[in-house]
């Protein structure tokens, strides 16, 4: 009766493992893809001017790093990085969902 305890025990173990390592891997997904989609965007021929003249911006360059500045990488559990790592994953997601 142990043996089936602990059998089932390191299953479950193993099941929620898995299922963790497969949701963290669909959230890299996302975000690369989301990445590389915008990065191909950047350089659209619509867009190119705008996005050299913002880049160009010294105000709008400032606000980026003060929103970057926001975000802690080495703190991924606050409110605020949690919440925007699911805006970028939604977005990811249905990107790719309909790139697919």
């Amino acid at each position: 009766m142990r043996c089936l305890v602990l059998a089932m025990a390191i299953i479950f173990c193993a099941t929620a493992s898995a299922q963790a390592q497969l949701a963290a891997q669909n959230q890299a997904k996302y975000i690369v893809t989301l990445k590389v989609i915008a990065d191909h965007k950047v350089n659209d021929a619509d867009l190119l001017r705008d996005v050299a003249d913002l880049r160009k911006n010294k105000r709008f360059n400032q606000d980026l790093i003060e929103m970057r500045g926001k975000l802690d990488n080495s703190r991924p559990n606050s409110a605020k990085n949690q919440k925007i790592m699911r805006i970028l994953e939604r977005a990811g997601k249905e990107i790719y969902n309909e790139l697919k």
